[in-house]
């Protein structure tokens, strides 16, 4: 991947990062992961999981050196199980108890509200959890990332934008998704340094408003050019330390990639998803770039504890994040 080398970099302040895996080796972890976890009846899930993730921030490199996971499938495991005992068994009761049991309507009524308050709540409780949990299980040098976010303010801010969103009809969406972006990024941590983000919603707001006009007409392509303007525009507004990420992703050039995965995907069946996931790391990181001074020397490790449960979490409505 072409880009500025390390020595330059530090020179003229632009730092990138570069990938180094390859479709093929990512195809044979996940051909070893999928007749594993079908022998064990699934338990092996976990352990594969890690696997991945392990070769995929080890093939990740920024400054001549890489990146490291340290999770392990037990407490990936274990995390599920608690995840299962806190919210899905007692979904799973609210969802069936009403008509098995021949409740009448206004107690079956009330069961629904409860399932979606509970659900309301269980998004932001994975969203955090996963965000934590996955961070500090990451490291660089050996110094490890953290989030020290406050699940209660992201639970407030969550319901409030799902509020505002539902009474608009979608017009506060891109406010809550930028407010959303921002708390995840303001309260992440490379060891004792923080990440920030200035962005404001109503700068999207106009894009957002012409992507809802132009729907029916491009019949939704629109949405790839909003879509790659939302995630230049949260790149290029974060921060860290005294220097700036800069995005030049284009609409044009996320809609060819998203495009050419499609095919792949479709011609082979599924079997290149291993190529899709590798391309995908590779776009991200091309028209990625950290501009600015940075004394990485002087950051100091700062390591924060947390669970699995919350990353158990997101698996039930695939609220995790990755890379890009």
């Amino acid at each position: 991947m072409s880009g500025v080398s390390p020595p330059q970099a530090g020179i003229i302040g632009i730092r990138r990062l570069s990938f180094h895996g390859s479709g093929g080796s990512l195809f044979g972890i996940h051909i070893v992961n999928v007749f594993l976890t079908i022998v064990t009846l699934g338990v092996y899930y976990f352990w594969g999981k890690v696997k991945v993730r392990r070769y995929l921030l080890h093939e990740t490199e920024f400054e001549g050196d890489r990146f490291a996971y340290h999770g392990t499938g037990k407490e990936l495991l274990i995390g599920f199980l608690k995840a299962v005992l806190v919210f899905g068994i007692p979904l799973m009761l609210l969802n069936s108890a009403p008509q098995l049991l021949g409740w009448r309507p206004e107690f079956q009524f009330l069961a629904i509200v409860l399932i979606y308050a509970i659900t309301v709540v269980f998004i932001p409780v994975a969203v955090v959890g996963t965000r934590r949990y996955r961070l500090s299980r990451t490291s660089w040098r050996g110094i490890r990332f953290s989030f020290r976010g406050r699940v209660v303010e992201f639970i407030r801010l969550f319901v409030l934008g799902v509020l505002l969103t539902t009474i608009t009809l979608g017009l506060y969406y891109p406010i809550f998704a930028t407010r959303r972006y921002g708390f995840l990024t303001s309260h992440s941590y490379f060891g004792t340094q923080k990440a920030d983000f200035n962005g404001r919603g109503r700068d999207l707001f106009w894009s957002y408003l012409l992507a809802l006009l132009l729907t029916l007409p491009t019949l939704g392509l629109c949405w790839f050019w909003f879509t790659a303007k939302k995630r230049r525009y949260f790149w290029n507004h974060s921060f860290f330390a005294s220097a700036r990420f800069q995005s030049t992703m284009t609409g044009s050039l996320f809609f060819l990639l998203k495009l050419s995965n499609l095919l792949l995907l479709v011609v082979t069946l599924g079997l290149a998803w291993p190529w899709v996931v590798v391309r995908n790391i590779r776009f991200d990181f091309q028209y990625l770039a950290l501009r600015g001074p940075l004394d990485l020397a002087g950051i100091q490790q700062d390591a924060q504890a947390a669970s699995a449960t919350g990353e158990a979490l997101s698996g039930f409505l695939d609220t995790g994040f990755d890379l890009g």
